[in-house]
């Protein structure tokens, strides 16, 4: 399954769907992660976290939403 993970856009909202242990946990188990790039900056994560985890970044949320099948 493609799974996306969005920057937040909400304002002040500075969580992250998704740390980097998780987007790990799912590539393992099969599944492909999409991270727009800083999303989990506010969160403390830097994009070089989530690519060493295996995620794929994106750079446009329009991307996510068009080949995720789960947001």
């Amino acid at each position: 399954m493609i799974i996306g993970i969005p920057k937040e856009i909400k304002k002040d909202e500075q969580r992250v769907a998704m740390l980097p242990d998780g987007v790990e946990m799912l590539c393992r188990d099969g599944h492909h992660i999409l991270v727009e790039k800083g999303a989990g900056q506010g969160s403390g994560f830097e994009d070089e976290s989530y690519l060493q985890a295996g995620a794929e970044l994106v750079e446009d949320p329009q991307e996510i939403y068009s080949r995720a099948e789960m947001i």
